[in-house]
């Protein structure tokens, strides 16, 4: 075997599936773990892929197997892991060689590593899919130059999922954090997503006292049309599920408190350093913040009484309270990468963002078809602004309006479809309220404020001459 010009570090559950996914598409691999048994294990189990996999002891053997350029793909816990790491290659490496973070990195750190004296060039890829999709086809959103990009593209686009008609699910976002950007954005998306969901299952178990084996074929039904996504089809699945365990639904014995990694936290952070407005990510990060408080949300129920009582919704609302609900979140989460590209100077591709997205990620969905379809036409204008999805929500927002109302006077929390439609009834009203907050701060601070008749009277009357 020729000696591989690609090789990877760190053989956790997702650097192995990539691992393998590089190798199954023709490309000679080299790989080092930490401990040497899971390397020298990594082969024993590759079956027909171990030809072309090279496992190595140490650091300074696995460059030594490999012919340059060299590319070696990190897969270690972000953070300062991440820079241990290029401390220890810089000695070993050359000038043309390659270092790609493919962890979950902030994208500040990969804006700051990039733009570090490194011995060797660097970039940061963000690959959604979690291990299914690193094995068999992730999402990947890359940050670098287009040299580098150019380099790696024949491997990311060869690995990457696939579209219907063919098209690899891989493509630079931009420069330096771009792509760990980007992947977060998307993470932030996905929490969104997965919370929506989570509420219209609780509204349909609390609400409308649908045993989860009912609520299972509802989900799948939906997946047929509008809401055709990974999301609700696995949804549908969980829901289904028998207890292995014990008798009946397996949701049913599932703790009520949700696990994050902290991507959507950082979304909603950057988010606010940014001023772009997503509540309905923000409420999901929110929600996951709560979830973990079991203990205090036993004793609120205890204090204040029985929580979400049974209401009229209906299975229609239902679905279209989600579609409205998912619109406005995919709108607040493309606006947030506007307004990154101009801060951070990133030529960000909104069409070829939808694109990737479209396969092998946690949120692909048909619906991103039709939003790349709107981004080309109009890459800076708001989603919710489009033709086609105006026409959805019109249709939409209705049942939106009559599940978040019936929600809150049931005693449903449904944070993300409220925050949803708080941010549309905001973005539709041309004449808004701050102009009393304006004039607030003028009152006790004298930061002034500008006239609709423009003429010069920059602070009121309770202003002291």
């Amino acid at each position: 075997m020729t000696k591989p010009q690609t090789g990877l570090i760190g053989l956790g559950t997702m650097g192995a599936a990539l691992a393998l996914n590089i190798a199954e598409k023709g490309f000679p691999i080299a790989v080092w773990n930490r401990t040497t048994s899971v390397t020298h294990a990594f082969k024993a189990d590759a079956g027909d892929l171990a030809v072309r996999i090279t496992p190595t002891d140490s650091l300074a053997d696995l460059v030594a197997a490999m012919a340059p350029p060299r590319a070696i793909i990190l897969m270690v816990p972000a953070g300062p892991a991440v820079d241990d790491m290029l401390a220890a290659l810089a000695p070993l490496l050359d000038k043309d060689d390659l270092v790609i973070d493919a962890g979950n990195a902030n994208f500040h750190d990969t804006n700051r590593r990039s733009a570090a004296s490194l011995p060797f060039r660097f970039m940061g890829i963000g690959v959604s899919g979690g291990e299914e999709g690193a094995r068999h086809g992730p999402a990947i959103m890359a940050g670098g130059t287009a040299a580098d990009w150019a380099r790696m593209a024949p491997v990311f686009h060869a690995i990457a999922a696939r579209t219907e008609d063919g098209t690899p699910c891989a493509d630079q976002m931009g420069e330096s954090g771009a792509g760990h950007f980007v992947k977060a954005v998307h993470n932030g998306i996905e929490y969104a997503d997965m919370q929506m969901i989570a509420e219209v299952y609780g509204v349909m178990r609390d609400g409308l006292a649908m045993p989860a084996p009912q609520i299972a074929p509802v989900f799948a039904k939906w997946n047929q049309g509008t809401l055709k996504s990974y999301l609700v089809e696995i949804s549908a699945a969980v829901a289904a599920a028998t207890d292995p365990i014990g008798k009946g639904p397996l949701l049913d014995m599932i703790v009520d408190a949700a696990g994050q990694k902290g991507t959507g936290r950082w979304t909603a952070i950057e988010a606010q350093n940014l001023a772009a407005p997503i509540p309905v990510i923000e409420a999901a990060v929110m929600a996951r913040n709560v979830s973990a408080r079991r203990d205090e949300r036993a004793k609120g129920q205890a204090l204040y009484g029985p929580g979400p009582q049974t209401a009229s919704f209906t299975l229609e609302d239902l679905e279209h309270a989600l579609i409205a609900g998912k619109i406005l979140c995919y709108a607040q989460g493309f606006a947030m990468m506007t307004a990154a590209a101009r801060e951070f100077g990133w030529a960000l591709d909104m069409p070829a963002i939808a694109r990737v997205w479209r396969a092998g990620c946690i949120i692909r969905s048909a619906m991103l078809n039709d939003m790349a379809t709107a981004l080309a036409t109009d890459p800076a204008r708001n989603l919710m602004l489009a033709p086609f999805f105006a026409d959805h929500l019109r249709r939409s927002l209705p049942s939106l309006r009559r599940v978040v109302s019936s929600g809150a006077l049931n005693g449903h929390g449904l944070p993300a479809l409220s925050g949803g439609l708080a941010w549309f009834d905001l973005m539709r009203t041309a004449r808004g309220t701050a102009n009393m907050i304006q004039g607030q701060r003028d009152f006790f601070g004298l930061h002034g404020f500008k006239r609709l008749d423009g003429l010069d009277a920059p602070h009121g009357p309770w202003a002291r001459t």
